[in-house]
């Protein structure tokens, strides 16, 4: 698939998720409290299988909480955690993390080789596309389009989201809240775990 094509693809996806209400950053620190114990009291989870939030687009977080609200991506340890938020608190809650600094990580130097040519070429023979055609050649994502900002986030993390997403597009448990486009799970779908495994270290090391 050319890049135009997937760039504008995910856009449909996403067009129907822009914010609905403006976050406030102030009001969004107190209401992420209980949030800190996962993610970090700044949004830099301390833990590899937990996501950094810290720097992450407010349109991209707000989805990711409003589909874990609804069920649309389970997410079983935080079942309940979502429930009593307003769509107010969550721009709130998304607002602060996204004026938050992100930490940067090290990439394995045994994978950068691969996992570079995949972040930045894709892999051809497979239509895999290069993931900087959305998520920036810096791994900064693109906010207003809803795209979420890769660089510096958790190894271990991106690999299992994109199994995740790899295990839906086969019928299996997984997640499914890229919409009806399938832009990950298709994505995922054609990738091994090596090639996983690669392009998420070389993103943990990315930063710009």
């Amino acid at each position: 698939m050319k890049k135009p094509l997937l760039v504008f693809m995910a856009t449909l996806l996403l067009s129907g998720t822009a914010m609905a209400l403006e976050g406030n950053a102030s009001a969004g620190k107190s209401k992420s409290a209980a949030c800190a114990a996962c993610h970090g009291k700044d949004g830099n989870s301390p833990a590899p299988s937990f996501p950094k939030l810290a720097g992450q687009g407010e349109r991209y977080l707000i989805k990711q909480i409003q589909d874990i609200k609804s069920g649309a991506r389970p997410v079983p340890m935080m079942a309940g955690q979502t429930d009593n938020l307003s769509d107010q608190d969550i721009a709130d809650i998304a607002a602060y993390y996204a004026s938050k600094k992100s930490t940067t990580g090290q990439a394995d130097p045994a994978l950068v080789k691969k996992g570079e040519a995949i972040y930045r070429g894709g892999i051809a023979d497979r239509a895999i596309p290069a993931c900087s055609a959305c998520h920036s050649p810096t791994g900064a994502g693109m906010a207003a389009a809803g795209f979420p900002r890769l660089a510096g986030q958790y190894a271990e993390y991106t690999a299992a989201q994109l199994k995740a997403f790899r295990a839906a597009k086969d019928g299996r448990d997984g997640r499914a809240n890229d919409g009806e486009a399938m832009v990950m799970r298709s994505i995922a779908f054609k990738m091994s775990d090596s090639e996983i495994e690669a392009v998420s270290s070389f993103i943990q090391g990315l930063h710009e």
